[in-house]
C-alpha cells in the first residue's frame, strides 16, 4: 500500500507540474536572479583526455571502492548504522557523528554517475538503500542515525545536546542534495519523498526551536540543500526556511566565528572561522540568493570573496591555513575568554605550508561557492577559482588509483618538522573517524562533467575544457551537439566542433583563464579579430551552422610565481605553474640525503616539459636546473651566515601538485628557494 501511494504521489507531482523537471547539478533553470542555468547530469561525456582517465579512474576504482568501503561494518559502520536504526540488526552507533551524510555523498556520486553510464546495477544498488533510509525515517521525517538507534535500541540521551554536537543537520542536508540529484538522474521519486519528509521536519523544527537550539551550524550543508529542495519541488515553505536559516545566525549570544555566527551574516565581510563551515554557508547564501536577489547577501559575498581570494587562498586554491588558532576578532584581552577556531581561516596573508590544514572539504567547499558564484553573475573569475581548485587542491586529496585520500593539503612536507601533526601527510584508503573528505572528493569528481558548460538566455558558455561531447537544448529547446577536443590541461589548442546548433543567433561564449595570455580564436580556420582579454568570456556571435568549428588556443608558457610579499611564510621565495596546474618538487628527484628545503631553483633554467607515466596516469613534467648548497646542515643552527660558495648544480623534475606522494614517503615542496 505504501509503495502505491508513493508512485501514486510521483505521478500526481510529476503531472501537475509541481517537480522541476531541471536535470543540473543546481536546478536553478527558473531562478530569478541567477544570469547562467545549469545543463543536464547526463549532456557531458568525457571522450578522452585528462577528465576521462580520471572519470575512469571513478567508475572503475573510487566509487566502487568507497560503496563497498561504507557498507563494511568492520572499517566503515556507516551503511550498518542504517540497519541498526531501521530494526534491521541489532546493536549500537559506532563512527564519527557525520557518518550518515558520508554515505549520502557517496550515493549522490552513484546518482551522477548513472545519469551518464546508466549502469542497472548502480540503480539497483541505489534502490535497495532507499529502501532502508525508508525504514530508519521517523514518522515526522527525522532521519539521523545516532538519535534513532538510541531510541529504538538504547536510551535517550539530551536529544537537543546531539542535534547541537552530533551534525545532525549536516547529514539531512547531503540527504537532500543527494535525493535531488537522484531524482533529477534516474526520474525516480522514492528518495526525493524521504527528503520531503526531512525538509518539512526541518521547516517544523525551525519554526518551534529555541534561538539557541536553532544555531545549530555545524557546516551547514542544509542551506545548499533546503534551496534545491525548493527548486525542486516548488514547496514555498523551503525557500521560507532557507531565508530563515540566514536570519537565525547571530542573533545569540554565544555565537563564535569558528562558526560564523558571532555576528549575523548580514554584518559579515570577510571569511572566518572553520572554512569548510564558511565555504559551504557562502555556497549556501548564494544558491538563496539566486532564488530572492536580496542585495546585501550578494554584497557580502562578494566582499568575503575578496577577503578569500586576494589575502586568505593558497596558490592551489585551498582554503583554511590553521590547525588551530584564536579568533582574531571574536576575543578580548581576558585570556580565559578566547576564542578558539579549528580548521579555519586565519588573519590576511596567514597562509603557512608545511603546517597549513587546507581539508579536502574546504577546497571542495571553494569550488561548491564560486560556482554558485558563477551562476549568479556569470564573471568569469568565479570559473577560473573553479578550475584551480579542482586541478590542484582538490584532486591531490586522493592518489592517482582513486582508492587512497588525503584529509589535509599541505603545501610542504619536511622530515625534520619537530613535530607531530595530527593528520598525516600520507594518503590512506580510510582515515579513522575524519573520512569526511573521501567521500565528498567522490561525488565531486564524478559531477564535473556538469562545471563544463552552463546555458544562458543569451547562449552558450564553455567554462571547464577538456575533450568531450555535450548533447543538451538550449533555453528555447532547441537540441545543441558540440565535440570538444583537447589534451587540456596539458596543452592549451581547444577545438570545439558544432554537430548541430539551433537555427537562431546562438552566441558562444568561451571562458579566456585568468592565468592566460596571448590568447587567439579561429573560426572555420579565420582568426578572429574580436578584443580577447584575460579573465572573461570570449563572446563569439553568428549563424552556427553543423560543421562549424572552433578553435581556441591558450599558450602555456612555465610561470614562475611570486607572492605578496606580507605572505612571510614565502617572502623571496618562488612556485611554478603552467597553464592550471601547479607544480611541486619532491625528494626523490634529488641526491641521497638532500632535503627540498636544501634547494634553490635557478630562475634562469630552460624549463622543458616531457610526458611521462605514473600509476598509469598521463603527465607532464616540468624539467629545470637547481642549486645546492655544500653545506646545508642546520643541526643545533637556528642562524647561520649567507654562503653561496660551492654551491652544486643539479637537475631536478617538477611533477603536478595533484600527484605528489604517489611515489611513497617522502619530502615535497611548492615554494623553494631562488
Amino acid at each position: 500500500m505504501k509503495n502505491f501511494l508513493n508512485v501514486s504521489l510521483s505521478l500526481f507531482f510529476v503531472s501537475s507540474g509541481l517537480l522541476s523537471q531541471n536535470k543540473g547539478l543546481v536546478a536553478n533553470s527558473e531562478s530569478p536572479y541567477s544570469k547562467l542555468q545549469s545543463i543536464g547530469l547526463q549532456d557531458v561525456k568525457w571522450t578522452n583526455g585528462f577528465w576521462k582517465e580520471q572519470f575512469d579512474v571513478e567508475t572503475k576504482n573510487t566509487l566502487p571502492y568507497m560503496w563497498d568501503l561504507y557498507h563494511n561494518d568492520e572499517i566503515s559502520h556507516a551503511y550498518k548504522n542504517f540497519e541498526i536504526a531501521a530494526g534491521v540488526s541489532k546493536g549500537t552507533f559506532k563512527g564519527p557523528s557525520f557518518h550518515d551524510g558520508d554515505f549520502y555523498k557517496i550515493f549522490e556520486g552513484m546518482a551522477a554517475t548513472y545519469a551518464v553510464t546508466k549502469d542497472k546495477k548502480l540503480d539497483q544498488e541505489m534502490d535497495k538503500a532507499i529502501a532502508l533510509f525508508a525504514k530508519v525515517q521517523r514518522k515526522d521525517g527525522y532521519i539521523h542515525t545516532p538519535v534513532l538507534i538510541d531510541e529504538r535500541w538504547g536510551t535517550l540521551g539530551p536529544e537537543e545536546v546531539k542535534k547541537q554536537l552530533g551534525f545532525e543537520k549536516y547529514n539531512m542536508g547531503h540527504l537532500m542534495t543527494a535525493a535531488c540529484i537522484h531524482y533529477r538522474a534516474t526520474g525516480k521519486t522514492n528518495f526525493l519523498n524521504i527528503a520531503k519528509g526531512v525538509a518539512d521536519f526541518l521547516y517544523d523544527f525551525y519554526k518551534k526551536a529555541s534561538p539557541e537550539l536553532a544555531r545549530n551550524a555545524i557546516c551547514p550543508s542544509h542551506y545548499m540543500g533546503i534551496v534545491e529542495m525548493y527548486r525542486t519541488t516548488k514547496n514555498p515553505k523551503y525557500l521560507e526556511l532557507a531565508n530563515n536559516l540566514i536570519d537565525i545566525r547571530g542573533t545569540t549570544n554565544d555565537g563564535t566565528d569558528d562558526n560564523q555566527d558571532r555576528i549575523p551574516f548580514r554584518q559579515q565581510t570577510t571569511a572566518m572561522g572553520h572554512a569548510v563551515r564558511a565555504n559551504y554557508l557562502y555556497a549556501g547564501v548564494a544558491d538563496l540568493y539566486a532564488e530572492t536577489g536580496e542585495k546585501k547577501l550578494l554584497d557580502n559575498l562578494e566582499s568575503i570573496w575578496d577577503d578569500v581570494t586576494y589575502r586568505k587562498m593558497y596558490i592551489t586554491g585551498a582554503c583554511g591555513s590553521l590547525y588551530d588558532g584564536v579568533s582574531p576578532d571574536g576575543t578580548s584581552y581576558d585570556p580565559t575568554v578566547v576564542q578558539k577556531i579549528h580548521q579555519a581561516y586565519g588573519r590576511p596573508f596567514q597562509l603557512p605550508n608545511a603546517t597549513a590544514h587546507t581539508e579536502t572539504c574546504a577546497n571542495i567547499g571553494n569550488v561548491l561557492w564560486n560556482w554558485r558564484m558563477l551562476q549568479i553573475t556569470g564573471d568569469a573569475k568565479y570559473a577560473d577559482i573553479v578550475e584551480l581548485a579542482l586541478y590542484n587542491s582538490v584532486l591531490s586529496g586522493m592518489d592517482l588509483e582513486g582508492e587512497k585520500f588525503l584529509y589535509n593539503n599541505p603545501l610542504n612536507v619536511s622530515n625534520d618538522l619537530p613535530f607531530h601533526q595530527r593528520w598525516g601527510n600520507e594518503r590512506e584508503g580510510y582515515i579513522a573517524l575524519s573520512n569526511c573528505c573521501a567521500p565528498n572528493v567522490t561525488r565531486t569528481v564524478a559531477e564535473v562533467g556538469n562545471y563544463a558548460y552552463n546555458l544562458s538566455k543569451e547562449g552558450l558558455y564553455v567554462n571547464l575544457y577538456g575533450s568531450n561531447s555535450l548533447k543538451t537544448k538550449s533555453l528555447n529547446g532547441e537540441e545543441i551537439e558540440i565535440e570538444q577536443q583537447t589534451n587540456y590541461p596539458w596543452d592549451g589548442k581547444i577545438t570545439l566542433k558544432i554537430v548541430k546548433a539551433p537555427k537562431d543567433l546562438q552566441n558562444f561564449f568561451l571562458r579566456i583563464p585568468g592565468w592566460s595570455q596571448n590568447a587567439s580564436v579561429a573560426v572555420n580556420n579565420a582568426k578572429s579579430n574580436d578584443k580577447i582579454v584575460s579573465g572573461t568570456y570570449l563572446k563569439l556571435n553568428q549563424k552556427w551552422k553543423k560543421g562549424d568549428v572552433i578553435e581556441l588556443n591558450l599558450p602555456m608558457p612555465v610561470e614562475l610565481m611570486e607572492a605578496n610579499p606580507l605572505v612571510e611564510e614565502v617572502k623571496n621565495q618562488i612556485a611554478v605553474k603552467r597553464g592550471p596546474l601547479v607544480y611541486c618538487l619532491e625528494s626523490d628527484q634529488l641526491p641521497a640525503k638532500t632535503s627540498v628545503n636544501d634547494i634553490a631553483l635557478n630562475v634562469n633554467s630552460k624549463f622543458t616539459t616531457n610526458d611521462f607515466i605514473l600509476n598509469n596516469r598521463n603527465l607532464v613534467s616540468i624539467e629545470a636546473e637547481a642549486v645546492i648548497k655544500s653545506d646545508n646542515s642546520w643541526n643545533k643552527t637556528l642562524y647561520k651566515p649567507l654562503n653561496s660558495k660551492d654551491a652544486t648544480a643539479v637537475p631536478v623534475k617538477l611533477i603536478p601538485y595533484f600527484a605528489w606522494g604517489n611515489k611513497g614517503k617522502g619530502e615535497m615542496t611548492v615554494w623553494m628557494s631562488h
